[in-house]
């Protein structure tokens, strides 16, 4: 109970001077820092969504499991490190090659809570030992190159969704690229949220939405839980995931720490740990896996507002949607054009991310080691290549994660034993 009274007012609560900054361990009245909770909720919310939308998994239920493990995060860090947990974008692929083998969401989530488990052993160990090791083990060419993988991996499913109302499609796509260059602020922050709508709309005047669903679901009641089914064969499929949530917490970490000032590198293995805790109960309660939300960064930076009092207002809300099986219903009825059109771009961010990993830590591709272990990974991951081996099915993110690690190290010391490789 001491850490939900421990935040200590900045000011009277009320002002702000420009520049000024609202520091993790300090809030505004309560009616304000519930504001800019609500902001963090609405950041969040169209990134959080489209995940379970995608996947066959239960929006009201992911939401819930994301404000469960909020709460949980901010206990485990103590409220030092602010930070929401929203749904993971690394899962989709490994469920959507679990739904597409017919072996359904309940094993798919026993690949969530293995995920889950694995992270939170990661953050045990970094909490002990320190995260240099890890750096090592993904230097920025490998890190890049599963992260971009994971993204375009996926663009069969964007075009399989775009194709079947390709109007509807172009509508969603031209509205969510033409609201983040033609408003600023939080309106052009939430161009993916915005853009959904815009194409719900469009979608809705073409009869395209079946709303018997959202008709007869009821306004309150408990989310659609369901315990994981454990299937081994797939577990291979989640473990690039692990590598994911790995580089998107500590990147998150580190973002936090160059805006508040603070060193934040002690509290990197309990943030892997709080993530994977999260992701675990995920796992065991039909939600999709959870990670440090970017989105909610973008409102710590344009509000100067680090205060974990607002998270923890964000969680509390969030729960609070989640008991509303009417408000999942409306989420539901997206239809596939309008998934189609948001996922283009979607999937493709995600694969420039694992780009924009190698241009920011400066990759050298001019060393055939990079270039190569690059180059392959790439075509791997895009063609989705697969195989099975005593019953155990690898796809194209699989094998493309186990493919960059091996021959990266592998080709780095056979170089560095022949000396026809360098050190950059």
């Amino acid at each position: 109970m001491a850490l939900l009274v421990s935040w200590k007012l900045h000011g009277d609560g009320k002002t702000l001077a420009p520049g000024e900054v609202v520091e993790p361990d300090e809030r505004l009245t309560w009616s304000r820092t519930a504001g800019i909770g609500a902001q963090h909720v609405i950041a969040m919310f169209g990134a959080t969504f489209l995940v379970p939308i995608l996947t066959g998994f239960d929006p009201s239920t992911t939401l819930f499991f994301t404000a469960i493990a909020t709460a949980l995060f901010l206990l485990i860090n103590q409220n030092r490190l602010p930070s929401y947990l929203g749904s993971s974008f690394g899962f989709i692929a490994p469920i959507a090659a679990v739904t597409s083998a017919h072996k359904g969401l309940a094993v798919a989530s026993f690949g969530i809570l293995v995920t889950g488990v694995l992270l939170a052993l990661v953050g045990v160990i970094v909490h002990f030992s320190g995260a240099k090791w890890i750096d090592m083990l993904m230097p920025p060419v490998v890190n890049g190159a599963v992260v971009a993988i994971i993204g375009f991996n996926l663009a069969p499913s964007a075009w399989a969704n775009f194709k079947t109302f390709p109007i509807t499609a172009c509508v969603t796509l031209l509205a969510v690229v033409l609201i983040a260059v033609l408003f600023k602020g939080m309106i052009g922050r939430l161009n993916i949220l915005l853009g959904v709508i815009v194409g719900y709309a469009f979608a809705a005047s073409q009869g395209q939405i079946k709303w018997d669903s959202i008709k007869e679901a009821a306004w309150i009641g408990l989310p659609q839980f369901h315990t994981p089914k454990p299937d081994m064969s797939i577990v291979v499929m989640f473990l690039p995931v692990v590598l994911i949530l790995i580089a998107e917490n500590i990147g998150h970490v580190k973002s936090v720490a160059l805006m508040t000032g603070r060193n934040y590198d002690g509290q990197i293995g309990s943030a892997l740990f709080s993530d994977g805790i999260g992701t675990i109960l995920a796992g065991i309660g039909g939600g999709s896996g959870t990670t440090t939300y970017a989105e909610n960064i973008g409102v710590m930076a344009a509000t100067k507002v680090y205060s974990t009092a607002a998270y923890w207002c964000a969680a509390i809300f969030a729960f609070i949607l989640s008991l509303c099986p009417k408000f999942g219903a409306v989420i539901n009825s997206i239809p596939t054009g309008v998934l189609g059109g948001v996922t283009t771009l979607l999937y493709g961010m995600i694969g420039m991310l694992g780009v924009r990993i190698w241009v920011e830590n400066k990759v050298e591709f001019s060393k055939p080691i990079n270039v190569m272990v690059a180059a392959i990974t790439m075509i791997i991951g895009i063609a989705n290549f697969s195989f099975t081996f005593s019953g155990i099915s690898f796809n194209g993110i699989a094998i493309g994660s186990i493919a960059v690690l091996v021959l990266y190290h592998g080709l780095t010391a056979i170089g560095k034993a022949t000396g026809t490789t360098y050190d950059k």
